[in-house]
């Protein structure tokens, strides 16, 4: 390859194009039009001898060698930006700005709320403003700007983000201290004792997203030992769970970060049976990767809620 037919304003829209898989999107990002975006395609090609984006039904869709050129071409861009950004000053203790983040009730209480109380530590004047995380338009909310930065399960995050991961996340039975069938297992120390069909006989409270739902993929694990548990309380929120069971004899299995520190009239156990655990990530659009005030939000979160 003769690399110097190539200039940097080629590889910035190479990587607009990766990233959008649209002409139209790509050159509204880098402020261009359609045909010079168009043009500087038709020389990447020629550059790499690939056609490197292909037509299809909705966009276009990147070769192999151009979805291999990806992530170089992503490191080597951003040390670009860093050495251009480097003598922009960001000081938190004097910053004034607005941020929006996007995420579930559960992350909201384990990661949003130490990271507000640390902003307010140390970055008084940034506000923070919280919303709920909608999975099926978190790509077109970051888009428009409408959200900064998402926290998700890194499956449910569009490709064109950029994603940082956080932490791996387990389930955990959770119960009010006294409970009659849990008896003689203060803090959860003699939990093994506690044997799957036990489980299914303790009255439940779960969580269904959707709404209405009786059943997880915990009942389908039961299902398979021949057991049957008793749900009798189904809720659309996880803050919700932890104060009903801590007032009756119900339990629950929940994710161990909403019960971190806040298990107070609770015991909280390990579950009697494998479940499968998830992943939670960071996800941001393109535009707020070298933003200076961004990338030190990024660092907050990742010092309140990572692994």
């Amino acid at each position: 390859m003769d690399t110097s037919r190539i200039d940097l304003n080629l590889l910035v829209t190479l990587e607009a194009l990766l990233n959008e898989r649209n002409v139209t999107r790509a050159a509204a990002r880098l402020s261009l039009s359609q045909p010079a975006v168009s043009a500087q395609l038709a020389r990447l090609r020629d550059v790499f001898d690939d056609p490197l984006l292909l037509p299809a039904q909705r966009g276009m869709t990147p070769t192999a060698k151009a979805l291999s050129l990806l992530e170089p071409l992503r490191l080597a861009l951003d040390q670009v930006r860093n050495v251009a950004s480097s003598h922009l000053n960001f000081d938190p203790a004097t910053a004034d700005l607005t941020v929006t983040i996007a995420a579930s009730d559960y992350l909201q209480t384990s990661v949003l709320q130490p990271l507000v109380l640390r902003l307010r530590r140390e970055a008084p004047g940034i506000r923070i403003a919280v919303r709920h995380m909608d999975p099926a338009q978190h790509a077109a909310q970051m888009a428009r700007g409408d959200v900064d930065l998402g926290l998700m399960q890194p499956i449910e995050a569009a490709p064109s983000l950029r994603m940082r991961a956080l932490f791996h996340e387990r389930y955990v039975l959770i119960a009010r201290r006294g409970h009659p069938a849990l008896a003689g297992k203060p803090g959860g120390q003699a939990i093994g004792k506690l044997s799957a069909k036990a489980f299914a006989r303790l009255e439940q409270v779960i969580v269904s997203l959707a709404g209405g739902a009786f059943s997880t993929p915990v009942d389908q694990a039961l299902a398979g030992l021949g057991l049957k548990r008793q749900v009798v309380l189904s809720a659309a929120s996880f803050l919700f769970v932890p104060d009903i069971v801590s007032r009756s004899d119900l339990v629950a299995l929940v994710p161990e970060r909403l019960v971190k520190g806040r298990a107070a009239g609770l015991q909280v156990l390990t579950p009697p049976l494998p479940i499968e655990g998830f992943d939670i990530a960071m996800v941001w659009h393109e535009r707020n990767q070298g933003h200076a005030a961004q990338r030190w939000l990024r660092e907050q979160v990742l010092a309140v809620g990572g692994a």
